[in-house]
């Protein structure tokens, strides 16, 4: 038996409010999209993983979602651009990643980070 894929499901009243964040910020497609809930993707093959934390680490909150991007500078540009408030970072962290937290527009805590 084998683990195709884990996906998060996030509530929200209105689903098409996450547009703003995860295909016009982050550039996901909407793979699905039947009302009630959508469905982003990437085009990227991507390990299947779960994470438990006490913190987010360097005493940060636990955020909602950590996503792992190619191009941070890039990412950040678009947040700018949207005004979308930093909440942590960007910083380098001693682990070996570069990040920096934001709030969606549902207000989960989301991690966007580079490997170093």
């Amino acid at each position: 038996m084998k683990v195709l894929r884990i996906v998060t499901n996030v509530f929200t009243q209105n689903p098409v409010q996450a547009d703003a964040f995860y295909r016009d910020v982050l550039g996901l497609d909407l793979a699905m999209d039947h009302g009630w809930i959508r469905t982003y993707a990437g085009k990227a093959k991507m390990a299947v993983q779960v994470s438990f934390a006490s913190q987010g680490g360097s005493d940060t909150p636990v955020p909602d979602l950590s996503i792992e991007v190619d191009d941070l500078a890039e990412v950040l540009r678009r947040v700018q651009s949207a005004n979308i408030p930093l909440e942590y970072g960007p910083v380098s962290e001693q682990w070996g990643v570069r990040r920096f937290y934001v709030r969606d527009p549902l207000g989960k805590l989301i991690n966007v980070l580079q490997h170093e």
